[in-house]
């Protein structure tokens, strides 16, 4: 699907890295190219056109971001990674915490939507516990977030598909759990976002964070939240800058360039038919799944009925960064280590060399995943 429209596949690699980071779409690339030679740039706030045509940029990359992410645009906020943008947001939580509240974080989660939380409840001498997925599929039935929900329950960070294994938890269903005790919902849709269409009003969530950079967009990270809730918390901030929403949760000037390939990228996803997305990537997953399998000696981790086509294994005799780099030299692209799912790398026992994650995204096609079937099948032979 649509691999004219990526012009980094044209060097023939089987670009099964996507979970780190998936290849720009044309549209974007040109969009930033044609601010940068357009003479158009300037800060904001002046009275000059091309000051004015910055402010443009931004606005049409809020709008964009608010279609494709179903939220309202008056509350969204760009920075530079969705990590540094939970960190600020959880440290702003922190403030309203109180000794004895508690956080909700899960094992599945990447470490950028667990760890801001962490050190937020520290610093407030709130209690931090964590959901568990399911022992044998790696699924996260709201059941188990309900587990460990109590009274003093004030925030629940969740991931809306893992990073590692492709679990999509019962996200409708821990918000429901969420708002019988009056709790607030954070997510992290970095790794869902390319996979998946969401919107933040149909969710009913608090705040939904991601990267433009997983959805074929260029490194910027994005955050959606109900705007009464930015103008609630109160982040760290310069004096003179802007106290209006959203622009206080955004520190200095913004990369119009940037922000003009994001637009680009949020239109190229709204874009997409879904359902031939999912088609298409639910049947590389199964082959790519069902393949490796069959190979003697690779073991697969997670097995969820719903889930992205993300596929985390190992290869007996051979440690993750080992494989990786036989792969590459095949011109396969993959991830080795634990790609930041620190609290799974643990809970699975398979710290410190983790395992190989290769995910597929809708520009990958067979020839990709039959590529990887044939190496990882060379490697596993004794």
């Amino acid at each position: 699907m649509n691999r004219d429209r990526f012009p980094g596949l044209a060097d023939g690699w089987a670009r099964l890295d996507g979970p780190g980071g998936t290849q720009m779409v044309d549209a974007a690339i040109d969009a930033m190219t044609d601010w940068m030679r357009s003479g158009r740039t300037a800060n904001e706030g002046g009275a000059f056109p091309h000051a004015r045509a910055s402010e443009e940029v931004v606005e049409g990359a809020r709008a964009a971001v608010a279609r494709m992410l179903g939220a309202d645009e008056r509350g969204v906020a760009f920075g530079p990674s969705m990590t540094a943008l939970t960190m600020a947001f959880s440290a702003a939580v922190g403030r309203t915490l109180r000794p004895g509240d508690e956080i909700v974080c899960t094992r599945l989660d990447h470490d950028a939507n667990v760890r801001p939380w962490l050190i937020a409840a520290e610093r407030a001498g709130a209690r931090m516990r964590f959901a568990e997925p399911v022992a044998e599929t790696l699924e996260l039935p709201a059941s188990a977030v309900e587990a460990v929900l109590s009274e003093r329950t004030r925030w629940i960070a969740v991931t809306a598909a893992s990073n590692a294994v492709g679990t999509v938890p019962d996200l409708a269903g821990i918000v429901a759990a969420a708002r019988r005790i009056g709790a607030r919902v954070y997510v992290d849709a970095v790794h869902a976002s390319p996979h998946r269409p969401h919107s933040v009003a149909e969710l009913d969530v608090d705040a939904l964070a991601c990267s433009a950079y997983k959805w074929f967009g260029p490194h910027i990270g994005v955050l959606c939240a109900r705007p009464e809730l930015l103008a609630e918390l109160t982040p760290d901030k310069l004096r003179p800058s802007s106290d209006g929403v959203p622009e206080r949760w955004e520190l200095g000037t913004l990369p119009f360039e940037a922000l003009a390939g994001v637009r680009a990228a949020a239109e190229y996803v709204v874009s997409l038919s879904w359902e031939e997305v999912r088609a298409h990537e639910d049947a590389l997953l199964e082959t790519a799944r069902s393949g490796l399998r069959a190979i003697d000696g690779v073991t697969l981790y997670g097995d969820a009925r719903d889930r992205t086509p993300t596929l985390m294994f190992n290869v007996a005799g051979l440690d993750a960064a080992a494989v990786a780099a036989a792969l590459a030299e095949r011109e396969i692209a993959v991830w080795d280590g634990n790609y930041y799912a620190w609290e799974l790398e643990r809970h699975l026992g398979l710290a410190p060399d983790g395992a190989v994650r290769a995910g597929f995204v809708h520009y990958n096609d067979d020839g990709d995943a039959q590529r990887l079937l044939a190496a990882v099948g060379e490697l596993a032979q004794p």
